[in-house]
């Protein structure tokens, strides 16, 4: 039986965890979190592909070529979460599980961010877990497929 792929979607700067908001997403790295998150996803039993970008329509096209190729999304947008709909769209067009997710406690920040265009359209939403809600996300997309 053939494994698995899911794909972890990284919005605006995802790149910067570490560097940005310590005493939000703490001082660990992008880096370091992302080399967990597939180890994490392997010992699922997954194959796990993790994309990166700071532009809305490089995550749109990243999504339009996830159809056919993976199996579920763990989608970590950042600000993008609140407000594009472009994103929304993209993610409605696919028939396979998509996990919002999110480091911080996203309710217990800023009003704004309580907010989400994508939820919508996503199989559930974890916050608040620091690395570990992407763990959290792989678990909830194995219970999905």
């Amino acid at each position: 039986m053939s494994k698995k792929k899911v794909l972890v979607l990284l919005g605006p700067n995802l790149n910067m965890v570490g560097i940005r908001e310590k005493g939000v997403y703490g001082d660990e790295t992008a880096q370091s979190i992302e080399m967990q998150i597939r180890e994490f996803a392997e010992s699922l039993g997954f194959e796990c592909e993790i994309f990166q970008s700071n532009w809305e329509g490089a995550l749109i096209d990243k999504i339009h070529e996830a159809k056919g190729v993976f199996d579920g999304v763990v989608l970590n947008a950042g600000a993008l979460t609140h407000y594009s709909y472009a994103l929304r769209d993209a993610v409605a067009c696919l028939r396979i599980p998509f996990v919002e997710t999110h480091m911080s406690n996203v309710f217990a920040r800023e009003p704004f961010r309580a907010h989400s265009v994508l939820s919508e359209v996503c199989a559930g939403v974890i916050c608040g877990f620091g690395k570990h809600s992407y763990f959290l996300a792989l678990q909830a997309l194995k219970s999905l497929m």
